[in-house]
């Protein structure tokens, strides 16, 4: 077993003491799970979906999920062979950018690496989302839409008139190219039509075996950047 390093002390600053002791708990927590399961994992996540990452705690409710404060985890694992938890920790640290989470379980690579590259579900791409095809709609009748959404519709930028009672696109319109950034309109527009473009999926960064003190990179072309020394949430 790898020797513990929890009588390291840790140093938070420029944060209150409410802020210190939310920290300070976290740490805590991060240590406490380091020191219970057999792997740590870091995730990455894609078109974030509250919903669909409750599905998944719900699902491994044996292990833990930990996103957000990537900073503070940092601190927790380690910045450096000086002064990480346990050996080789500070490795997992290198991949705590972004929007990415820390799975702490007892499950095996293979198991994890299975159930995560197969749980992907497609949902309504938002603002920012990048198109994944082009969308064009139609010249004519809408009638999927009350008549009360024209005008709704039309504040949108779609060319639109009552006919009849009959909510009616006036000419051809097109909603967006493929590889365009969505505005907030185009994402509105798309969800109205029930066009989904975005997917929601984790993808497994590295892993830290705490019995040996083995860590593994499992994604290819990424290279880890160095830790920074700000000490501040980080949060995503």
């Amino acid at each position: 077993m790898p020797k513990s390093k929890r009588d390291k002390k840790v140093s938070l600053t420029k944060t209150t003491k409410k802020g210190l002791e939310a920290k300070q708990n976290l740490i805590e927590e991060l240590r406490k799970c380091a020191d219970i399961y057999r792997y740590v994992f870091v995730f990455s996540v894609e078109n974030m979906r509250n919903n669909k990452l409750k599905d998944i705690r719900t699902a491994w409710k044996h292990s833990r999920f930990f996103l957000g404060k990537n900073n503070v985890m940092i601190i927790a694992l380690g910045k450096g062979p000086t002064d990480e938890y346990k050996d080789n920790l500070h490795k997992v640290s290198r991949f705590l950018r972004g929007e990415v989470g820390v799975l702490f379980t007892n499950k095996t690579k293979e198991e994890v690496k299975e159930y995560f590259s197969n749980f992907k579900e497609v949902d309504y791409a938002r603002a920012g989302n990048q198109a994944t095809m082009a969308v064009t709609l139609d010249e004519g009748p809408l009638e999927q839409f009350p008549h009360s959404m024209e005008p709704q519709l039309r504040q949108l930028g779609l060319p639109t008139a009552l006919k009849k009672g009959v909510v009616t696109l006036i000419k051809d319109f097109e909603v967006c190219k493929d590889g365009d950034t969505l505005t907030p309109e185009q994402a509105r527009i798309l969800k109205f039509f029930g066009i989904e473009m975005a997917e929601f999926k984790l993808s497994i960064k590295c892993m830290w075996n705490s019995e040996t003190g083995d860590f593994e990179k499992l994604t290819e072309g990424e290279e880890d950047e160095g830790i920074e020394e700000d000490d501040g949430d980080g949060s995503e």
